[in-house]
């Protein structure tokens, strides 16, 4: 652990890998029990593409993932919304068209594609300070979030009807969740990499699930989970030459099976 240690390079990503799988792990929760997988996979998408067309027409990735992951974000609701849309056909609609615009823009990069190539499969040994400090602001953004309106988070997630009838503004705190995840999928995508870091937004919270019944427990459980395996899959990356994104994702779905092995739920009938 020292010889990890000793290098400036590592400690910039073991923060970043925890920081990163922290805040992806809390915001999975939303993901999980709201049922918006569907919603997540084309947020995650879209900020890869955009973050592949801001690379091609030369401006920052970050900035064309972000731009990209919010405006997913709030096109998804209204079309959702809209007379003859279901949220799966809108959610299909949105996942086929930046899928398109992300393998265009990879297509249209000049030379060796490298930098591309890497928002694919994630970089984390390459973050910079620029990096941490947009992540660390994501999570202060998404725990602040959260510390606010937790008795309205819960109240919708218990029965979203009766919120509504009581007055919590059901339709901006979803889609104030749908902005989040896109600025916490746009500071994660370097790191991570875009075909990865759904991953890492589901699994950690889908194994706080097994465990507790408790929101402010699984909240807290599934943030640990996404930071454990960010640094326990850069460890592996670090010590046996694998690529950290996808050590990160396999470590994160072997806490997945060891809590369904171990969950209070696994014996009630149709237990998630």
């Amino acid at each position: 652990m020292e010889s990890f240690l000793s290098y400036e390079f590592l400690r910039r990503a073991l923060l970043m890998g925890v920081l990163g799988g922290s805040v992806c792990g809390a915001m999975g929760v939303f993901v999980v029990l709201w049922r918006m997988s569907l919603v997540g996979m084309c947020i995650s998408h879209a900020a890869f593409a955009g973050a592949l067309i801001g690379l091609w027409l030369g401006f920052p990735p970050l900035a064309g993932g972000l731009a990209a992951g919010l405006g997913a974000a709030s096109l998804s609701g209204p079309l959702a919304e809209r007379p003859g849309f279901s949220l799966d056909t809108a959610m299909g609609v949105i996942f086929s068209v930046v899928m398109s615009l992300a393998m265009l823009a990879l297509g249209l990069l000049p030379g060796a594609r490298i930098e591309g190539l890497s928002l694919i499969w994630g970089s984390l040994l390459t973050v910079t300070t620029l990096d941490l400090a947009l992540m660390g602001a994501a999570a202060c953004a998404l725990f602040l979030f959260i510390f606010c309106f937790f008795k309205e988070i819960q109240a919708i997630i218990g029965h979203s009807q009766a919120a509504l009838a009581s007055g919590v503004p059901v339709r901006q705190i979803r889609r104030a969740c749908l902005a989040l995840l896109g600025l916490v999928v746009a500071c994660a995508l370097k790191a991570i990499g875009g075909l990865l870091i759904f991953s890492l937004i589901v699994t950690p919270a889908a194994a706080a699930l097994q465990i507790t019944y408790s929101l402010r427990l699984m909240f807290i459980l599934s943030a640990a989970f996404g930071a454990v395996s960010a640094a326990c899959g850069l460890w592996f990356s670090f010590h046996f030459a694998l690529p950290a994104g996808a050590a990160i994702v396999l470590f994160s779905a072997l806490i997945l099976i060891a809590c369904m092995i171990v969950s209070p739920k696994r014996k009630m009938p149709g237990a998630c």
